[in-house]
């Protein structure tokens, strides 16, 4: 049996936070407006992964309106998503990921994103694909206002 799941997150850059994507620290970089660290790349896996289950989304399950979440490592909230994952049944069968960001850079922390996904997944490095595009300077990715992140995942169950 296998389950499709896509999710999608966006943050705006702002706030005095440092900028976490992936679980990885781009330092001297704008961080993102949010409740908990903001990392747009974690939250839209969480996402994905659990629309994959039916389980909705991650706003259902760390809601920015509970203290608890404040200032979270997104890396936390991604464990207790895979807690549920495995719960019901399903390991990774793939994760692909695009990061829509005009700045910064990310080719030099592509690998090291993975990393920390595979590690908190308990997926091999072969099953996660992370890779990262611009807007060409068209919207508000373009004009350097936030960043945006897709993830589509397949769950199998686990045998």
């Amino acid at each position: 049996m296998f389950r499709i799941g896509h999710g999608y997150d966006v943050h705006k850059f702002g706030g005095d936070k440092p900028l976490i994507l992936g679980g990885v620290l781009f330092e001297g970089e704008q961080g993102l407006l949010a409740h908990s660290d903001g990392d747009v790349v974690l939250h839209a896996v969480c996402d994905a992964l659990l629309g994959a289950i039916a389980k909705g989304d991650i706003g259902h399950h760390f809601p920015d309106s509970s203290d608890e979440f404040a200032g979270v490592d997104s890396k936390e909230l991604l464990k207790t998503v895979m807690q549920l994952v495995k719960k019901d049944g399903f390991s990774i069968g793939n994760l692909d990921v695009t990061i829509v960001a005009q700045e910064p850079k990310m080719a030099d922390k592509i690998e090291g994103m993975k990393g920390v996904i595979c590690a908190v997944c308990d997926a091999d490095f072969e099953q996660i694909n992370l890779k990262a595009t611009t807007t060409e300077k068209l919207g508000f990715v373009g004009r350097k206002e936030g960043i945006a992140v897709h993830a589509v995942c397949l769950l199998q169950k686990a045998s």
